[in-house]
């Protein structure tokens, strides 16, 4: 049985247990696991509406989304991870679909840009977003800048 839900919210919206696991699984993912110690709390989850997988209050996949002018000049996807113990299930694909999906109906708007890193060009490409040239490292991790119109 499938007892996967998948939620929308703004920041005002989260319950806080949710934001504690929400903060806890990007902490594993971005920090932990990629041993990468950077300020996650960057005072941008206030802006930005958070699309997140659980099971039993557990975070499995998530990412947090951005109106134009936010980060870029066009909307964004940031802070996109599937937890350990989560990989394999598609949900990356799922959760990306959802965050352009509702980037489309709340901004009104098909341009995305994002800041992918590099093992993920492929993956991102299958979404319509392209290679934009622009590289560069972040916290020691390649990154591209890719563009979806």
């Amino acid at each position: 049985m499938n007892s996967i839900i998948w939620k929308i919210k703004t920041f005002e919206e989260f319950a806080v247990p949710e934001l504690y696991a929400v903060l806890k699984a990007r902490v594993d993912v971005f920090i932990i696991e990629q041993n990468c110690p950077y300020p996650d709390l960057d005072d941008y989850d206030q802006k930005a509406v958070h699309i997140w997988a659980e099971e039993n209050g557990q975070v499995l996949a998530y990412c947090r989304i951005f109106d134009r002018r936010i980060k870029y000049n066009e909307a964004s996807i940031g802070r996109v991870l599937t937890t350990a113990q989560a990989r394999g299930k598609n949900l990356g694909k799922q959760l990306i679909q959802y965050a352009v999906e509702t980037i489309e109906n709340r901004f009104h708007t098909s341009e995305i840009r994002i800041s992918a890193q590099d093992y993920l060009l492929r993956f991102y490409n299958g979404f319509g977003f392209e290679d934009t040239g622009k590289k560069y490292l972040e916290d020691d991790i390649p990154h591209t800048e890719m563009i979806r119109k």
